[in-house]
């Protein structure tokens, strides 16, 4: 439970490979929440404060040369601290509910699942920067590699660096993402995202009613 717990606002995180349709329910869930609750906050990793964007722009260029990935790995944290001690602690203190799409849960997915950087790593890392600032919730929105490229190519413009990866790194990071929801139950929800958007929506709906309106 995060420390907003106690003063009746929660911490909610969206995760999930490309093409999942993260966007469209993460104002699904803003707007249900904004019907309930009076400060609601709504932010995304890499990003969520200036200088956590302008890393997003450098860990997303296609015009850099290759990145090491403890490289890579370094500058998803550093924007993680900035984001933490600027928006989501704050937001959390004061009671505010903080819906992020993605999270901590996306480094040891790409990071880790899909660059093969050390667990050791990033969990010293996690430990350093995230501490007990835990999601309440996280919804995994899954479906097969296959179907959420194919969804992310018909929808973008230019594809940033992570997006011209191969099938092969996206089938490692949804494989991570797997195994940190069946290792942490309680806190995901794996929710198939392979369905209409209604169905979808009316699933988190129904996990969000349950879990915290009921």
């Amino acid at each position: 439970m995060s420390m907003a717990a106690s003063r009746g606002g929660r911490f909610i995180t969206l995760e999930g490979i490309e093409g999942v349709g993260k966007s469209t329910q993460v104002e699904t869930v803003r707007a249900f929440l904004a019907a309930r609750a009076a400060d609601v906050v709504v932010t995304r990793e890499p990003g969520g404060t200036v200088l956590a964007e302008r890393l997003r722009a450098l860990l997303l260029a296609t015009d850099l040369p290759s990145m090491d990935s403890l490289t890579e790995l370094m500058l998803m944290f550093a924007a993680r601290a900035e984001h933490l001690a600027q928006v989501i602690r704050p937001a959390l203190q004061r009671g505010a509910w903080v819906l992020s799409d993605r999270f901590h849960d996306a480094s040891y997915a790409y990071q880790g699942g899909g660059r093969g950087e050390a667990l050791s790593r990033i969990e010293i890392l996690d430990r350093l920067v995230v501490g007990d600032t835990r999601p309440d919730l996280t919804l995994l929105l899954d479906a097969p590699v296959a179907v959420g490229l194919a969804r992310a190519a018909a929808r973008r413009g230019q594809a940033d660096r992570f997006e011209h990866e191969q099938q092969a790194f996206f089938e490692r990071v949804r494989n991570c993402y797997l195994a940190r929801a069946s290792a942490e139950p309680d806190r995901f929800v794996v929710v198939d995202a392979t369905r209409p958007v209604t169905e979808v929506t009316s699933e988190i709906v129904g996990v969000l009613s349950a879990r915290f309106f009921a």
